[in-house]
């Protein structure tokens, strides 16, 4: 039976049924991180309950990993820094792949987030002045990142939760933490109507009814095994929308963090923030050198960033100083001790002042590393961290201002009539590379987007979801029990775990900084064999009672999905962009040259000229034989892509 949770639609005429209908409209809203919270925040503020789910307890949303910061010009140093070159900057940092009328509202509305975050009672860092303090992060030359301490995720999250279990307490929001979100409940007509979850402890599917759903369920990076995510990033709320219907959007464009600490089980991230505060990256100059860091004296040291990008040293965009990392240990064999690793040093700065400003994820390093970064130089490499692709979701322009319309249904709308999406699941605001600390602030803005977009959706509707026939709800809740039957019943076959494994290690192995044709040829043969194998997954539990075995094989399927899509959008996309870089189709610029110089020139019209070919989205539609893809045009009406990135 479909599940209510407030109880069946009363009966009465139709006068009083219509009033009972607007009367009990409501909200799901799947994930409990930034994005989901405040999307939540802002339908109930608006007068509507809201069923919030999360796959565990909504404090430990991945939102509460982001270290660094969250970015906004307020300018606190007098550097002269503007809302104009934040929008700027971000463009040009996600290589103009962005539709740009979203990044201008994105940008111009940041200051006020962050004083809203403020007066809900987020420790921000402060200088001793008590202003604001603000750290500089990459891809840009000005102090713009708020931070508290490098704990500044979980301060957000706690603050904004705070908010929400207000509402909770009143009434407003029925939270269902620890149930995993299985599908959406669709109409006749193809509408979203609701979602069908799983009781992660009595393992029952149940659906439930909305008239709306954002889903606000974060990143896909554990598709790739080991990275700098949480082990609950699968992506498969994402991917499973997808194989209903959803569009999926630029999915080759994947962020590895420059500065993550590899580990056999996972990575972990070591923030930027370390770079902002004069860390600096370095390997040495001869190859195989076996000495004691400490021991190399500073002219047999290559800091490859600094002499490579002058302008911004330590502080180029990560997809910039992923591939420097890589050119550096791949290709000129200078990793240390002949490893994957390079060194991030902050050994010249004062302990005093480390501790104070980085002391979370100093201490993570110190658990997970055995050595203290205030006395020995950190060793890492890049990892798996963040997707810029995700859903497809869309916007109203403001033709008036040029940005976004402040609240329209569609903004942040996917391609199925009544689901929204909002934070790192959808496509919107980074284009090929993410600036670093603009996560938070697109899963925060979304969020509220999200939330008055889907309010403004329910208020046009023209039937509740009250009135949907429970067929539609209860065929789909038995076509999920029936998926987790055939997995529970059957006696013998792949193993989930190891099935997981070899994804992540296909990924890394030819879908990662430095891609090739050949080798995505190779990942996408070998997806289709692990596409078909995991329909054959067996479990050791086959318990009714908290199998966790059970949510994780389906994970597995769904992540393998997300894979493909991934790989073959790569495949496709045969030039060089942000994160996705193939050495075949680069267009180098020319060293020493710089615009004017006429070999500079040649370039820049080269590179003008891919953009006509290359500068536009990647859609993606699944079908049973696959995914599709399709290519639909960028928004380029705030700034026009007239100049190359170079960072030199």
């Amino acid at each position: 039976m479909v599940w209510w949770p407030r109880g069946p639609p009363d009966g009465g005429d139709n006068e009083s049924r219509e009033s009972s209908i607007m009367a009990k409209q409501r909200v799901i809203v799947v994930g409990g991180g930034l994005g989901g919270l405040w999307a939540t925040l802002r339908i109930v503020e608006n007068g509507y309950d809201v069923d919030l789910f999360s796959l565990f307890p909504v404090k430990r949303s991945h939102s509460c990993c982001a270290q660094g910061g969250i970015n906004a010009v307020l300018d606190v140093k007098g550097q002269h820094d503007s809302i104009a070159q934040h929008i700027v900057d971000t463009i040009k940092g996600g290589d103009y792949l962005a539709d740009q009328p979203p990044i201008r509202t994105l940008c111009e509305e940041a200051p006020g987030l962050i004083r809203t975050f403020d007066r809900m009672g987020v420790t921000f860092s402060r200088t001793p002045e008590g202003i604001l303090d603000q750290r500089l992060f990459g891809g840009v030359k000005n102090r713009r990142t708020c931070f508290a301490g490098a704990t500044t995720g979980q301060q957000l999250l706690y603050a904004v939760d705070e908010q929400v279990r207000a509402h909770e307490v009143a009434g407003k929001v029925t939270k269902y933490e620890l149930w995993d979100f299985l599908s959406l409940v669709k109409d006749e007509e193809g509408v979203c109507r609701g979602v069908t979850a799983m009781d992660l402890r009595t393992m029952q599917v149940r659906a439930f009814r909305g008239d709306a759903v954002v889903l606000a369920t974060g990143g896909l990076a554990l598709t790739y095994g080991r990275s700098t995510m949480s082990s609950n990033s699968t992506g498969a709320p994402a991917s499973r929308v997808y194989q209903q219907g959803a569009k999926f959007a630029n999915g080759e464009f994947i962020q590895f963090h420059p500065t993550g600490i590899p580990g056999h089980d996972k990575n972990r991230l070591m923030s930027e923030a370390c770079r902002g505060e004069g860390g600096r990256i370095w390997v040495p100059q001869k190859a195989g050198e076996a000495r004691d860091p400490m021991t190399i004296p500073e002219e047999e040291r290559f800091y490859f960033l600094e002499e490579w990008y002058p302008a911004y040293g330590n502080t180029v965009p990560r997809d910039v100083a992923s591939r420097a990392i890589c050119r550096a240990v791949r290709h000129m064999g200078l990793g240390i001790g002949g490893k994957d690793m390079v060194y991030l040093d902050l050994t010249h700065q004062p302990r005093e002042f480390l501790e104070t400003r980085l002391g979370g994820i100093l201490e993570m390093y110190r658990t997970f590393v055995g050595e203290d970064p205030c006395e020995r130089p950190m060793r890492i490499f890049p990892a798996t961290h963040y997707s810029m692709g995700g859903l497809w979701v869309g916007f109203e322009k403001d033709e008036q201002t040029g940005g976004m319309a402040r609240v329209h249904p569609k903004n942040h709308a996917t391609t199925i009539p009544g689901l929204y999406a909002c934070g790192e699941c959808d496509f919107a605001y980074h284009g090929a590379n993410r600036l670093g600390a603009n996560s938070l602030l697109s899963a925060s803005f979304s969020g509220r987007v999200a939330g008055d977009a889907a309010v403004a959706y329910i208020k046009n509707l023209k039937r509740s979801c009250d009135q949907t026939p429970e067929a539609s709800y209860e065929g789909e809740r038995k076509r999920q029990e029936g998926l987790n039957t055939a997995i529970t019943a059957r006696d013998s076959g792949e193993n989930a775990f190891a099935l997981h494994r070899e994804t992540g290690d296909l990924m890394r192995g030819h879908v990662f900084v430095e891609r090739s044709n050949e080798g995505l040829d190779a990942a996408l043969e070998g997806l289709g064999k692990l596409k078909e194998r995991a329909q054959q997954i067996a479990l050791d539990d086959r318990g009714d009672w908290s199998n966790q075995s059970l949510s994780w094989a389906r994970q597995v399927q769904d992540m393998i999905v997300l894979a493909e899509v991934i790989t073959k959008c790569a495949r496709e996309r045969d030039e060089c962009r942000g994160s996705h870089f193939k050495a075949e189709f680069e267009l180098k610029i020319p060293e020493g040259k710089f615009e004017g110089d006429p070999e500079y020139e040649e370039y820049k019209a080269q590179w003008a000229a891919n953009n006509k070919k290359w500068l536009k989205h990647t859609v993606v539609t699944h079908t049973e034989a696959g995914p599709t893809i399709e290519y639909w045009p960028v928004d380029t009406s705030v700034l026009l892509p007239e100049k190359p990135r170079d960072y030199r």
